[in-house]
């Protein structure tokens, strides 16, 4: 029998405007006095007009350097000992920092997101930098989120340029987990879950982005932005917590994370670079008519579908060489596709093909 570890959901989720006037009696009711705010300049800055006056919480803001990085992390933690809980407002690098360093100190993590850019706020796992940006490892956590609370106001406010990418690294849960599970004849039924999951990901989002788009061009909420909203988060963070290693990640992570070894991507978003990663690994698998089904989508979002389009069409053949040798490493989820073995050079080749 196959051994799967779960982890479904946080232990409570609320998505209401004027959400964040639930967080004093949230916090209460978990026997939360004292809360270190995990922050960033802008996150804090797109919530602080909203933010509720917590007259029997004592809070302390911890503005994070811009990575999820292991020195960031212990500061934080140096910090955290004397509160009950860490609060991660902000987007995806806040939110894994406020959860690692809640792992460490053994404390209730909640999260506030400021921007719907990917699942880090349902998922408990953090993806780890370096200082300098590259990626290094993932880690998963075995505590889930305490409370998600998600005002949609507050992520109306959020640039659509990182709306696109939560898109770009949503859609790549189908791809990532249907590699893996598609050839599994009895599935399990956390595998079950896992791969409707995946596909409402895809689903949902060809079908919804362009109207959930429409309600950032006109600052308005519709029920396509919040079913997207949801998408990213919720069915997104079920795709890998009942997928486990299953559903996580696969060929379009590893391409995202060879990306890395590219200073120049480094002001490259993360679904962004995901989302170039889909077709690579669609290249890897020879599904030239999958990348056609998905060009229309790609160029009505302005997703890369070249690496002229991510701004790197002049990386010589060695720099794409270390990028391909970065995806294929050991410890990388491209292995878990079941196309035969994965080398740097099959890697490099698909690339090439998408310059």
């Amino acid at each position: 029998m196959t051994t799967m570890t779960i982890h479904a959901a946080p232990s409570e989720y609320i998505l209401q405007e004027d959400a964040l006037q639930l967080l004093e009696q949230k916090l209460l009711a978990r026997g939360i006095q004292r809360a270190l705010i995990v922050t960033g300049q802008k996150s804090w800055a797109a919530v602080e007009r909203l933010w509720p006056t917590l007259s029997t919480i004592s809070t302390e803001l911890h503005m994070y350097s811009g990575e999820c990085s292991f020195s960031e992390i212990t500061r934080v933690v140096e910090r955290a000992g004397d509160f009950d809980a860490i609060i991660g407002v902000g987007g995806g690098k806040v939110i894994d920092l406020a959860k690692a360093a809640a792992n460490e100190v053994h404390k209730q993590v909640i999260i506030i997101p400021t921007l719907a850019s990917n699942c880090a706020p349902w998922t408990p796992l953090s993806v780890l930098y370096n200082d300098e940006g590259a990626f290094v490892r993932y880690d998963v956590y075995p505590v889930a989120t305490s409370l998600l609370l998600v005002d949609p106001v507050i992520l109306l406010t959020a640039p659509p340029a990182l709306f696109v990418a939560g898109i770009g690294d949503t859609i790549a849960k189908w791809y990532e987990a249907d590699i893996q599970l598609r050839t599994i004849e009895d599935k399990t039924v956390p595998m079950l879950i896992s791969h409707h999951s995946a596909e409402a990901c895809k689903a949902i989002l060809l079908a919804e982005s362009s109207t959930a788009l429409q309600a950032l061009d006109e600052q308005q909420i519709n029920k396509s932005f919040i079913k997207v909203i949801e998408v990213m988060f919720m069915y997104a963070g079920m795709v890998g917590g009942y997928g486990d290693y299953y559903g996580r990640t696969a060929g379009a992570h590893s391409i995202h994370n060879g990306l890395t070894a590219l200073e120049q991507s480094h002001t490259l978003l993360h679904g962004i670079k995901v989302a170039f990663g889909i077709l690579v690994q669609l290249m890897l698998e020879n599904r030239q008519d999958e990348i056609e089904l998905l060009r229309p989508f790609y160029e009505e979002l302005d997703l890369p579908l070249t690496l002229t389009d991510l701004g790197l069409g002049q990386v010589s053949e060695e720099e794409l060489m270390a990028v391909a040798l970065k995806a294929t490493v050991a410890s990388e989820s491209i292995h878990l596709m079941p196309i035969g073995e994965m080398t740097a050079q099959r890697v490099f080749e698909a690339m090439l093909a998408l310059r």
